[in-house]
């Protein structure tokens, strides 16, 4: 359970075209051990979606304990994120696009806050996972 209050815990669900999500979530449970109420669903867009829809959804109400769920999703306009914002207005859902292993280990290390903060944790660690290495080196190599 990785010391984690799972009646408090937002739950999480990560959406991706291929097997990127599940290699984000096993990767993660590598790191930080066994997660609770986090499932990765993938999205095939050559077949019909209504069975990713359907996971979706039974996904969203199975792991809204009462702090709602956040959705993580590869990328914005992609069919995972469009099916995925679909859920709001449905479920206490949140939905952020461009997960990345920075992004989700933040959010699985951040689970007892509300979900609002927790959706703008995602997007801030996000964003500061993306570096140009060869710019902080050379920054390095100069000092």
């Amino acid at each position: 359970m990785n010391g984690q209050n799972t009646q408090d815990q937002i739950g999480i669900i990560i959406i991706s075209h291929g097997d990127l999500s599940s290699s984000i979530l096993r990767t993660a449970e590598k790191i930080l051990g066994p997660l609770n109420d986090c499932v990765s669903i993938s999205v095939d867009v050559a077949h019909d979606t209504s069975d990713a829809v359907r996971r979706i959804n039974s996904a969203a109400q199975r792991l809204d304990k009462g702090k709602g769920v956040l959705i993580l999703t590869d990328m914005f306009g992609g069919t995972p994120a469009n099916l995925a914002l679909s859920l709001l207005g449905h479920y206490n859902v949140e939905v952020v696009t461009g997960v990345n292993l920075p992004m989700a280990m933040k959010v699985f290390s951040s689970r007892n806050t509300e979900l609002d903060k927790l959706a703008q944790l995602a997007e801030d660690a996000g964003k500061d996972g993306i570096l140009l290495a060869g710019n902080i080196l050379q920054k390095k190599s100069k000092s």
